[in-house]
């Protein structure tokens, strides 16, 4: 591979290093080929910028989310009315 094809990435791998960036998953290069495709491709910095505030907004919000013993409770109600109606004529 040429060092052309190491430093410019696609536009589904920026998204993916985008993500990973969002969650401190990111590796120290793939930041640095996230910004580099940044710069040249308008589509991406969108989708990053969205990224952003998408995360931002959902740190800053309060939001209460189930308790897995809850959310295990929805799980046997679900299964159990899909089992019935596959049960039926």
């Amino acid at each position: 591979m040429s060092k052309k094809n190491k430093i410019f990435v696609t536009c589904e791998e920026a998204n993916h290093n985008c993500d990973k960036a969002q969650y401190n998953e990111a590796t120290f290069w793939e930041k640095v080929k996230l910004v580099i495709h940044i710069l040249y491709c308008r589509a991406c910095r969108k989708h990053s910028s969205d990224n952003a505030k998408l995360s931002k907004t959902i740190a800053k919000s309060k939001v209460d989310c189930l308790k897995l013993k809850d959310k295990q409770k929805m799980k046997e109600c679900f299964e159990k009315v899909l089992k019935q109606q596959q049960q039926q004529p």
